[in-house]
């Protein structure tokens, strides 16, 4: 039994990875894998930054919230 399937898709989504192609005799199979290995790295970056953002936010909050610089508002 084979791995291989037969999957339908519009012909704008042929189009389009037609379009994105790194040379002209790339499968979609090699660009489809190429992409969900991009995908997948810029979903965990995203998660990395997300994580930096909520730890960064306490501090931030602590340096931006105080009562010396309230001051400034009113000089």
């Amino acid at each position: 039994m084979s791995n291989v399937t037969t999957i339908q898709l519009d012909k704008t989504i042929v189009n389009a990875l037609k379009e994105v192609r790194e040379y002209p005799r790339q499968t979609y199979n090699e660009l489809l894998a190429q992409m969900i290995k991009t995908f997948k790295n810029v979903k965990t970056q995203n998660q990395y930054d997300e994580f930096l953002h909520k730890i960064q936010q306490n501090k931030m909050k602590e340096l931006w919230d105080n009562e010396e610089d309230e001051v400034w508002n009113d000089a």
